[in-house]
């Protein structure tokens, strides 16, 4: 049996190579069997992983690791999706503030020897791929796969207010900070809506998530039903706009899609006046007014429009 060669794209800005290097080889260590070949490909500030994986695939890794934030997560899972015919499969290794996918699948955070390690001794399970395409405030058109969510709203405009220095010296810890002023000035907006072939309808509402995974930072889970290789979409609509309705939207997110549905075994997350959750596999938005967009917890400027589909088992992940 050959050796795997497996390229690692690793974020020099999240980590020294020494260290990632030294993690590396912890892992190895432990695994019986031919060691794997391991390929070093490093990230830059313009270039978050798509190339480094591009590089990977042409040198024929056969697995690829994304060692660094949810950028650089999101970059290589993106390349890896549109490489078409590549079986290459997906590895990951969280040093970001929010490691969003690793919290969803139970990746060890801060901990990359034991990334590693999952990496070389799991067998792959189909994960599926988020693809957003959206017109920005200049009228220019974009497009970025994604992992676990996309949308507008109190998440989008939370990032943007997260002051950066507090993040690097408290972690995920930050976003909370910046919480308070992103819900008290969200404003309730009418846009349209069309999900799969139905007709589009107008709704109101100030935020608009749509996920392939369900949580966030701080173990807090937004959208109960989202299942990362189920080949859906999963959306979450909120429209409280005052106390009365933030407590009802509190009361569903604790009691409803948490308590109750796990005394019940509820398999649906339910609804309330202030919060709806709907499933697609394809969803089109007109908004009335730019307004700040992220993708993965990277905030991408403002939208006017955009659509979202999902490819169902499109990546294999370690």
């Amino acid at each position: 049996m050959s050796a795997e060669r497996i390229g690692i794209v690793w974020n020099p800005s999240k980590v020294a190579e020494h260290e990632i290097r030294a993690a590396w080889e912890a892992a190895v260590s432990r695994v019986s069997g031919p060691a794997p070949e391991a390929l070093w490909f490093e990230t830059d500030p313009e270039d978050a992983g798509l190339g480094a994986t591009a590089s990977a695939l042409e040198q024929g890794c056969d697995v690829v690791i994304a060692a660094g934030g949810d950028g650089t997560i999101r970059a290589v899972a993106e390349a890896l999706g549109d490489s078409g015919s590549s079986s290459a499969q997906l590895g990951v290794v969280p040093l970001g503030t929010g490691n969003l996918l690793a919290r969803n699948l139970g990746i060890p955070l801060a901990n990359p020897r034991a990334a590693f390690a999952r990496v070389l001794t799991q067998h792959a399970s189909p994960l599926d791929l988020g693809r957003v395409t959206f017109t920005n405030a200049a009228g220019v058109e974009e497009r970025h796969g994604f992992v676990v969510m996309v949308g507008f709203g109190i998440d989008a405009q939370m990032i943007v207010e997260t002051d950066d220095e507090l993040k690097a010296k408290a972690g995920w810890l930050a976003y909370v900070e910046s919480l308070g002023r992103a819900a008290s000035g969200a404003e309730v907006v009418e846009f349209s809506l069309q999900l799969d072939d139905a007709p589009a309808e107008t709704v109101a509402a100030h935020t608009l998530l749509i996920a392939n995974c369900g949580s966030i930072q701080g173990g807090i889970t937004l959208l109960p039903d989202a299942r990362p290789d189920d080949g859906d979409l999963d959306l979450l609509v909120l429209r409280a706009d005052g106390v009365a309705a933030w407590l009802e939207t509190m009361h569903n997110f604790v009691w409803h899609n948490g308590l109750k549905r796990m005394l019940t075994r509820s398999e649906t997350a339910e609804s309330a006046d202030a919060i709806e959750h709907l499933t697609a596999r394809s969803v089109s938005v007109a908004l009335p007014l730019p307004l700040a967009f992220e993708v993965d917890g990277d905030e991408v400027g403002e939208v006017t429009a955009f659509t979202v589909e999902i490819l169902p088992g499109a990546l294999r992940l370690r």
